[in-house]
């Protein structure tokens, strides 16, 4: 019995010591645990790299080639001011050859000028081939008692007026050539003058010399009739010089009292010219 006493108390203190061992044990083990499952941490995203963006490449400027002007050269003295653009969609070879005559007959008027500016496109102006200057139209106009006049006017809307060399390439532009009376004549094939122009300006007459300085505050277009054309056709080629002057010069176009050339002033004229009677 005494046995069995001693074998249950070393059993109990064993027990005992066990116990108190794995107490002391558990929480080594527990702190272990916890460190060894632990979830790891994801590593930080690295971050992308800045995108870069596609360069662009210009292509390489180049500067225009110069256009090439079938205008003909207007041959002056240097310093002269440019000549007025052309109305676009005339291209009449007379018009063009009538403007090159007045050109070239300024140019005999005037010495070549020679040196910096003395040069068209590179050539010197004593190099240059010379036109003959335009005929002279014949002027046929009828008696007093068998006359009839026909007439417009083109005035000047700028305060300045018309340039008086402005005014002189116009109306070479439109065949017209300085003649008899002192003032301009556009002829016909045979250079009989069928259409003429004078200054609203007393005395009405053109200086060649000082033109170009001068300033005209407009001018009068008229028809002697009969001429070299039946009357009806001089009246329409009438017409159609004075609207393509003002389309060069920019004025006003009136009737022979001043009054605006309406459509219907137009036609009245017509009518009258058609029954004989002065307009």
């Amino acid at each position: 019995m005494s046995e069995l006493r001693w074998t249950l108390l070393i059993l109990g203190v064993a027990f005992v010591a066990g116990l108190g061992w794995w107490e002391r044990r558990r929480p080594r083990q527990g702190a272990g645990g916890a460190s060894r499952i632990a979830p790891r941490e994801p590593p930080a995203e690295a971050s992308p790299p800045p995108r870069r963006e596609p360069t662009l490449t210009l292509p390489t400027m180049r500067a225009r080639d110069p256009l090439v002007s079938d205008a003909l050269p207007v041959l002056g003295a240097a310093g002269a001011t440019a000549a007025p653009e052309r109305a676009p969609g005339r291209s009449d070879p007379r018009e063009r050859a009538a403007e090159v005559h007045a050109a070239a007959a300024q140019d005999e008027r005037e010495p070549p000028v020679s040196g910096q500016g003395g040069a068209v496109a590179g050539v010197p102006l004593e190099s240059l081939p010379r036109l003959p200057p335009a005929p002279v139209p014949r002027v046929e106009w009828p008696p007093g008692e068998r006359r009839r006049v026909v007439a417009l006017r083109l005035v000047a809307t700028q305060s300045e007026r018309f340039a008086g060399r402005s005014l002189r390439q116009a109306l070479a532009a439109e065949g017209f050539v300085l003649g008899r009376f002192a003032i301009f004549h556009k002829p016909d094939e045979q250079q009989r003058a069928v259409l003429s122009a004078a200054s609203l300006s007393t005395p009405g007459t053109f200086d060649e010399d000082t033109m170009d300085s001068q300033h005209y505050g407009g001018l009068s277009l008229f028809a002697v009739l009969p001429g070299p054309k039946p009357p009806p056709e001089t009246f329409e080629e009438l017409i159609l010089t004075a609207r393509s002057l003002n389309e060069r010069l920019q004025g006003e176009l009136q009737d022979e009292q001043g009054s605006p050339l309406t459509p219907a002033r137009i036609a009245l004229l017509r009518e009258r010219l058609g029954a004989g009677a002065g307009a």
